[in-house]
């Protein structure tokens, strides 16, 4: 009666574990089940049938694959001179969301945006999220000459010039610090395609020093470092203008700049600032971008100002234009201006060069500067200078 009973049993059995087989295949065809282990569990079971252990193992396999990843694909490898040997297909896996060798996130590294977007992370798909570590102004190490050097600066503050003057030499180097890192994103505008537009918060600090590291005779000090942190919120727009320009984004910033030096060098003062930004595109590799902003010093006493009428020097006001000519050049140029009949304020040429090795994985390059006006540091804000910087700099990396 056992014997006729197991007899009649099996067949049952294998029937049901079909049956469940056949249930977490099409679970795993689904979201849900692909990320549970059910699923290459009842493929495990299939051992007694090579054939349907292998069509299930390639369900559940397909069910674990993204929708929007591209399928894995055969290319054949050049045969080797050497020995002869015949080619032999190699299997390329899917790329990962990068594209730089380094492991970059795609998103302000992808060419697919534009330059502005990718700079301000304008659109969810040039997103590099929050807290990421992003170059602000170029990172510079250069050579700079001058027709004139502040010996002993001056301030119309009490106990604000300096008492002895210094040996300086025009000849010094130009060291440029320039960091920033998004804090928040998405606050007042966001949405779910990766061409629609978020806004952010930014934190950024610049650290500017001049270096006489040429004048042995005093010891080669640090002549004057400046300090600048702000914080930035942008928002971005897509605005269509005439000639085929695109408005890009509005911005208000909140900025302090000083020097860090005690009496009689201290300088400081601290302002709020709009901005606008506007781009167009001219080919491939190629753009124009124009950028202003207009601030306003945010006032201090007699007693805490350390450099009366410094917005007076320096301006109230700056435009700033970017052609980038190709992959490897680029060029630039930024105003100043007092926005006061007497007119003072500063005009600034840049020009980028990458090195031809590699002008596609990295920031680094070849930078000329000339720089006319006032303001070139804190401590010279009231005295006018030429200055001109030859160096490396390593952009937005």
């Amino acid at each position: 009666m056992r014997q006729k009973l197991s007899a009649f049993a099996a067949p049952l059995l294998w029937a049901g574990l079909l049956a469940l087989t056949s249930t977490s295949i099409a679970q795993a065809q689904t979201p849900s089940a692909a990320r549970s282990p059910l699923g290459w569990q009842a493929c495990q079971a299939l051992k007694a049938d090579p054939a349907a252990q292998l069509a299930c193992f390639q369900q559940w396999a397909d069910a674990q694959t993204p929708a929007n990843m591209p399928a894995p694909s055969l290319t054949t490898a050049p045969a080797n001179p050497a020995t002869g040997q015949p080619a032999t297909p190699v299997l390329l896996l899917p790329s990962l969301n990068t594209e730089a060798p380094d492991g970059k996130p795609i998103g302000c590294k992808n060419t697919k945006y534009s330059e502005l977007s990718r700079f301000w992370e304008l659109q969810r798909g040039t997103d590099c999220d929050t807290f990421s570590l992003r170059g602000y102004r170029p990172i510079t190490l250069a050579v700079s000459t001058s027709d004139s050097v502040n010996m002993q600066p001056s301030s119309p503050s009490l106990g604000h010039t300096a008492l002895t003057a210094q040996p300086y030499m025009r000849t010094e180097n130009k060291i440029q610090l320039s960091v920033r890192t998004k804090i928040a994103k998405g606050l007042f505008k966001n949405g779910p395609e990766d061409d629609d537009d978020h806004d952010s918060l930014w934190f950024g600090y610049t650290q500017q020093s001049y270096w006489q590291l040429f004048n042995g005779s005093i010891s080669r000090p640090f002549r004057t470092t400046d300090h600048e942190p702000e914080v930035l919120y942008i928002y971005p727009h897509q605005i269509p203008l005439a000639g085929g320009w695109t408005y890009r984004l509005s911005g208000l910033g909140l900025v302090h700049q000083s020097n860090g030096q005690s009496l009689p060098l201290s300088r400081s003062w601290n302002r709020v600032y709009l901005m606008g930004a506007a781009e167009k595109t001219l080919g491939q590799d190629s753009g124009l971008t124009l950028q202003g902003r207009i601030w306003d010093r945010l006032k201090e006493s007699s007693g805490n100002d350390d450099n009366p009428g410094i917005e007076n020097y320096i301006g109230r006001a700056e435009v700033t234009g970017s052609w980038q000519v190709n992959k490897a050049n680029t060029l630039g140029i930024t105003l100043r201006h007092s926005l006061r009949k007497e007119a003072r304020g500063s005009a600034r040429l840049d020009w980028m060069m990458a090195p031809a090795s590699s002008p596609n994985y990295t920031g680094l390059r070849y930078h000329v500067q000339l720089f006319s006006g006032y303001g070139d540091s804190l401590v010279d804000y009231n005295r006018k200078r030429t200055v001109l910087s030859v160096g490396l700099s390593l952009v937005d990396w």
